[in-house]
């Protein structure tokens, strides 16, 4: 499911898409390598500068326009998702056996464990790891790792374009020749950099909490979660080992019922 274009968001994605087709404007008008390039009709590089731009910006809008994991209705089944026995049900402590049966205070809907109500979206989201301001979305269940390969894309094409306006400069004799020559250059490339460093910081900070199967939510606010806040500093039920940690995040698909994995790897708990 995804939202509409013209929906909530609207101006947001309309400055993401400008400001990122400006700025490859710019770099292809002031860079004379790129130009020399398309003069000489070596459009390798540039043609391919410009698709894993287009890539970004399409990759931003299924991350923004995507359903995260919207809860919508009330799971009926979720008692007998937990893979658990009556037996075991019943040496289940009150405290433990709520989690299963929480509701969210604002919808009114039954949470599945690691989701949580967004406030801006107005929907609780299944393993919710935050809300976006830049995609004007939740990042949850079913974008996580669309948001996680948008970022890499991102940072790769930022990369790239630092590059390009860095062997854009032209030299020039004195400093306000060179300004007047290079200041719009400039300009970019002191953007570019700092995009470049807040979306690596982002993706790195990502990839190493998905390797430990956790959310940013999660690690934030543990001491606040109910499932989580009795738990050790170093402890956590959902953790796998980084490598199959990675591998369900990026090649599992469907939606997995935490439940299952919490009650298997804490039943020392039970």
């Amino acid at each position: 499911m995804f939202k509409s274009v013209f929906g909530s968001g609207f101006l947001v994605r309309t400055a993401h898409v400008v400001l990122t087709w400006v700025i490859t404007l710019i770099l292809f008008l002031h860079d004379p390598e790129l130009r020399k390039q398309e003069e000489t009709g070596r459009l390798v590089q540039p043609l391919l500068f410009v698709l894993l731009v287009l890539l970004s910006v399409l990759l931003y809008f299924a991350v923004s326009l995507m359903d995260p994991g919207f809860i919508l209705s009330d799971d009926h089944d979720l008692q007998f998702t937990l893979g658990v026995t009556e037996e075991q049900q019943d040496m289940i402590p009150h405290t433990t056996k709520s989690l299963r049966q929480r509701r969210c205070g604002h919808c009114l809907l039954q949470q599945p464990m690691r989701s949580k109500h967004c406030q801006t979206c107005q929907h609780c989201v299944r393993r919710y790891d935050h809300h976006c301001p830049w995609i004007e979305n939740c990042v949850g269940e079913r974008n996580h790792r669309w948001f996680v390969l948008y970022l890499a894309i991102q940072l790769l094409v930022l990369l790239w374009a630092l590059h390009i306006a860095w062997t854009g400069f032209r030299y020039a004799p004195g400093w306000q020749l060179w300004l007047r020559s290079n200041g719009m250059l400039l300009t970019v490339g002191v953007l570019v950099a700092l995009l470049s460093l807040i979306v690596l910081l982002l993706l790195g900070s990502h990839i190493y909490l998905v390797s430990l199967n956790t959310t940013t939510w999660e690690f934030m606010a543990r001491h606040r979660i109910s499932y989580l806040k009795h738990c050790g500093a170093d402890e956590n039920p959902f953790d796998r080992g980084t490598f199959n940690n990675l591998w369900c995040f990026f090649c599992v698909w469907g939606t997995v019922v935490w439940e299952q994995v919490y009650f298997r790897v804490g039943s020392d708990q039970v």
